[in-house]
Formats: structure tokens, sequence, C-alpha cells
């Protein structure tokens, strides 16, 4: 589960059986006209801001971009059955980590639980009394006692928060549009491998600073319900296929909800977005190109922030040659 909720934050959306349980509102057509401004100067330019299934291709080499949300949803079924012929004629899948990877690093948590404690304070000692009630009760809507989370390491509470609390007993990554194209891919003895070594996520969010850590987990104590309004309004992006507008939508809907001051919530999104996609983006280029040599047909599934921009996959495929074609999802 962790190693998922991790991934997941790369793209926030809802999951199936969140949308059970929770309702929320598409918040794009709420944007006031400063917003508007910011949303359309974010977009203006970006390449590739559409789209969550691609062919690149360079002479003998194919490869297949595929956008997935981390998360499950019924209306996955009919794009997963579109794509069902181009999983199992790849000699490839790459993944941002396999079902192994994950459960090997959910051992791994799970026998070394000080990964995820702090070993020389506690949050209320980091907190005023307000904030620390606030995170208490915020916590405890989600079904984490806060004397069990007190010692948690600020990231990984900020990890916990973001998903609202009518959601908090839901797998989230059960049944998830990787694991689904993993198991198309298992079925047809498909050799899969990963993008990026297992601990990489874990990484971007563990190597930030305390105070960057304490930032990151009071920006996400916003109201449930606008919780659930920021999960409906990226799963709505994404079934538009429009990443590059979801994407841009977290930032501009961060800074109009979150609890510290703009500047800093703009900081926090900023240090994210370099080390959760671009580094990872450009990581993950010469391990595609790699897997390109000796395998005729390569098919790559990762989160679909990954394709937009010019840090994205698309562009930095293009760099290196590749003619970008869109396909239908």
């Amino acid at each position: 589960m962790i190693p998922r909720l991790l991934s997941f934050l790369c793209f926030i959306t809802l999951a199936g059986p969140v949308a059970a349980a929770c309702s929320g509102n598409d918040l794009r057509e709420t944007l006031g006209p400063e917003e508007q401004a910011t949303l359309d100067e974010a977009l203006k330019d970006v390449p590739f801001p559409e789209g969550n299934h691609w062919k690149a291709t360079r002479g003998d080499e194919t490869l297949h971009l595929i956008g997935t949300m981390h998360l499950a949803d019924p209306r996955l079924d009919a794009p997963l059955e579109r794509l069902r012929d181009t999983v199992q004629s790849a000699d490839l899948l790459l993944l941002e980590m396999t079902a192994e990877d994950e459960a090997a690093l959910q051992q791994r948590l799970t026998l070394d639980p000080t990964l995820l404690l702090m070993p020389d304070t506690t949050l209320p000692e980091l907190l005023s009394e307000e904030d620390w009630a606030k995170m208490s009760d915020a916590l405890t809507a989600r079904g984490l006692p806060p004397f069990m989370a007190a010692r948690f390491q600020p990231w990984y509470v900020s990890v916990v928060l973001a998903v609202p609390p009518c959601a908090a007993t839901t797998d989230l990554s059960a049944g998830g549009m990787d694991a689904q194209i993993e198991e198309i891919a298992v079925s047809a003895d498909i050799p899969r491998a990963a993008l990026e070594d297992v601990e990489t996520i874990f990484g971007a969010f563990a190597g930030q600073s305390r105070e960057v850590q304490i930032d990151m987990m009071l920006s996400a104590l916003v109201d449930p319900v606008i919780s659930e309004d920021l999960f409906a309004t990226l799963l709505a992006s994404y079934f538009d296929e429009a990443h590059a507008e979801g994407w841009a939508m977290s930032s501009v809907l961060a800074q109009r909800y979150s609890p510290i001051n703009a500047s800093a919530a703009a900081d926090i999104f900023a240090t994210m977005e370099q080390e959760l996609l671009i580094d990872r983006n450009r990581a993950w280029i010469p391990v595609l190109l790699d897997a390109t040599k000796g395998n005729d047909v390569v098919v790559a599934a990762f989160g679909a922030a990954h394709l937009p921009g010019s840090d994205g996959v698309l562009a930095l495929l293009q760099t290196e040659g590749f003619t970008l074609e869109r396909l239908p999802f």
C-alpha cells in the first residue's frame, strides 16, 4: 500500500472504490479571472499537453507510452480492453515498479519501521498546540490515532493527509491501472522490468529537509470537502486525457486552498515537481532507450503527469530523435 500511495501522489486521482465512498465537484469551472490567467499561462506552449497513449518510433525502435492513474476506477475497463493487444504484443513491459518490487519495499518498511519514524522528536513537539490539534482531528478522521502518528516523519503524514477521510479505509492501489496492465503482461508471459530503483519515490520525500516536510504536512490540512473536490477535479482531467491541465490545476488549487502562505505552497509544489517528475523523467530516458535494444516493441506504463511538458517523457524522447504519434486511449 505505501509504495503505491507514494506513487499515486505524482498524479492524485480518484479510485473507483473511492468514487463509491466520496463525492466531489470538478473545480475547473470555478476558477476566478486571476486563477484562469495563471492556468492559461502555465499551459501556454506546453509540448504534448494531452493524450494518454502515444507511440514513439525511431527506425526499427517502437515504444508505446501509456499514461496511467495508479488507482482503480471502473471507467478504466474500456481503455484497458483497448490496450490489451498492445500490451500482449510487447516484447517488454516497463513500469514504475513491478509487483515484486512493491512487495519487497513493503516488506522492508514492515521490518524496519524506523524508515517512517522520527528518532529524535515528535510531531506535537514540532507543531504549535493549535496545529497539532488540527492535525490530530485530521488523522483521527482517517482512522489513524494521533498517538500512533506522533512519531511519523512529516512527509509521510502529508501522504496520509492527501487521501480524503471518505477514502481512508480503501485500498487505493487495488486494481489500479498499472496493476491491471501488469496482470495482462503476466498472463501473456511478457517480461517486466522497473523504470527505476524501487526506493526512488521514497527518497524523493524522505530527502527533504524537516522544515520542508513540515510545510508539506501543514499544506495538506485542507477541509475534507475540499480534499474530495481536488480528487474529483484531477480525475476529470485524467479521463479528459488533459494531463498537463490536471497538473497545472493542482498548482493553482494548492495556492487557493493551502493553509500555509501561497509562496510556501508554490515552493513546495515546485520542489515536488522537480523531484517527482522532472528528475525521474530524465532518469527514465536512458532506461527506455536501453530497453529498445533487442526488443522490437516496448510498452512503458507510468503516471500520466510524466507525459507532458518540455521536461516530460514525450518531449525528451523527441529530442532523442523519436517521432511521436498520439493513439486512441
